[in-house]
């Protein structure tokens, strides 16, 4: 599946961190490239997860809703979170990262 046809409720913001998972019941460590409310890129080992698989995970200290791996690219894969995670915990995440990453939601503010 392409990942350009998905369409997303919120804008993903840039997010390096190296982050602890579960990737069905296999603890597996992957490389967060974004995140927003609804979901998260991550890139792992090839073959670390399929379409479908249940995700959970702990980015920075903070447990992130439940989530399914809704495609995969090689070693990039995207995960829908089942909720919601509060753009409070985003800002929380994005604290003490570079100003680019974390910009980027004062910016989708300005123009909503």
């Amino acid at each position: 599946m392409n990942n350009l046809s998905i369409t997303r409720a919120s804008q993903r913001r840039p997010l390096s961190l190296l982050v602890k998972s579960r990737v069905q019941s296999r603890v597996v460590f992957v490389d967060m490239i974004d995140i927003s409310e609804g979901g998260c890129k991550i890139r792992g080992s090839r073959g670390f997860a399929q379409v479908g698989d249940r995700v959970l995970m702990k980015i920075d200290g903070v447990n992130a809703p439940l989530g399914s791996v809704a495609w995969v690219e090689d070693r990039i894969a995207g995960v829908a979170f089942e909720g919601e995670m509060h753009s409070a915990v985003l800002d929380h995440l994005c604290k003490g990262k570079s100003a680019a990453v974390c910009s980027d939601r004062e910016d989708s503010r300005r123009t909503s």
